[in-house]
């Protein structure tokens, strides 16, 4: 028996007696994968799994002695720990895709890891164009061109040493595993005295899929409030119209974020800028002010209606008193002038004064 991991393909020498009845893969993560070959035919053709945890290979064949089977075992060859761990693939913008990796816990010091992206019918294989270092070790690629990657890709990291065996690491994703989603764009928000309306656009990458494909996150805090005190972000289904309404406190200022995932696959794109809106500490809403004036002047007429209303009461209930004339002080004005003559002294009743000169005034 041979197995070719490229090709996926178990094979063994075929025998004129032998009639092979199932092809078996026992699989660390997905359990036992069970085939049938094509009749007349020496292989079996598994489909695409990742290898890195090693496989149990087995034939079951029935012969004129009675039932057949043959094993065998696929490993990873290298030490333990020397493969790279950590392993993360994410595609944005439509265009570029990311994937990186840690170094192995025992990779000794010269390690070198190598990136390659395969089909998932193993045609067509390409090494990274782009890697990024740490230190000299390659722990990541950077793939600017990403029209040539199928719905299933396979991706193997493998590595060399001048004194110890690498193992490799391999997986295969979709293009939906590794999808991050651009952040919406046109975010606005539209508010009164109590009650905000949000709004967003999806980008054009976007404007292709359907909107039961999308969910968004809304992440809402009132600015000033400590990270992690502030409200958990909102998700929303991408079939609502792309957009949110909810209350705020009129004198408070907030911001806003936004973030889009696949509805199938969780997998979060970075959030958007942050937008703000509302009011400052003690601004209230040109609406919540317009209110309360209105409500002022209400009030105030009120008040004076009431006021005016209890002094005509009042003045019912309780008429001025007249006062008491007082004839003196009432003639007071209109005696001010009086005759000389009646200021001259009687007959007999002045004394007699002596005149002792007599000077001519001008």
């Amino acid at each position: 028996m041979t197995f070719d991991p490229r090709k996926m393909i178990l094979a063994w020498d075929c025998r004129q007696d032998a009639t092979v009845v199932e092809c078996l893969m026992i699989h660390k993560e997905e359990g036992q994968i069970s085939m049938e070959p094509m009749e007349k035919q020496c292989n079996c053709t598994f489909e695409l799994r990742s290898l890195h945890g090693g496989v149990l290979l087995m034939v079951k064949a029935n012969t004129s002695q009675g039932l057949f089977e043959e094993k065998l075992k696929y490993h990873n060859p290298g030490g333990n720990g020397t493969a790279a761990e950590n392993f993360s693939c994410f595609m944005y913008d439509e265009d570029f895709m990311n994937c990186t990796w840690a170094k192995g816990r025992a990779a000794p010091g010269d390690v070198q890891y190598f990136f390659y992206i395969r089909d998932s019918e193993g045609e067509t294989e390409r090494e990274c164009p782009h890697y990024l270092e740490h230190s000299g070790t390659h722990v990541g690629c950077h793939v600017k061109d990403i029209s040539g990657l199928t719905f299933y890709s396979y991706f193997l990291v493998n590595g060399s040493s001048r004194g110890t065996g690498i193992q490799f690491f391999d997986s295969i994703l979709s293009k939906n595993d590794m999808k991050r989603y651009s952040p919406p764009i046109n975010i606005t928000v539209n508010c009164n005295h109590s009650h905000c309306l949000l709004k967003w656009q999806r980008p054009k990458a976007q404007q292709h899929m359907s909107a039961r494909e999308l969910k968004y996150e809304v992440d809402i805090q009132r600015k000033g409030h400590k990270d992690g005190s502030g409200h958990k972000p909102i998700p929303i289904p991408g079939n609502l119209g792309n957009k949110h309404s909810f209350s705020i406190n009129p004198t408070a200022r907030y911001t806003v974020r936004i973030r889009t995932a696949n509805s199938r696959i969780l997998h979060w794109g970075p959030w958007s800028e942050p937008v703000e809106f509302g009011f400052e500490e003690g601004e209230a809403s040109p609406k919540y002010v317009y209110v309360l004036v209105v409500l002022g002047t209400l009030l105030g007429a009120l008040l004076i209606g009431f006021l005016f209303k209890r002094f005509l009461v009042m003045h019912a209930l309780f008429p001025p008193i007249p006062k008491i004339k007082d004839k003196l002080n009432d003639n007071q004005e209109t005696g001010l002038q009086v005759s000389w003559n009646e200021l001259m002294p009687g007959t007999g009743k002045a004394e007699n004064e002596e005149v002792i000169t007599v000077e001519e005034v001008a």
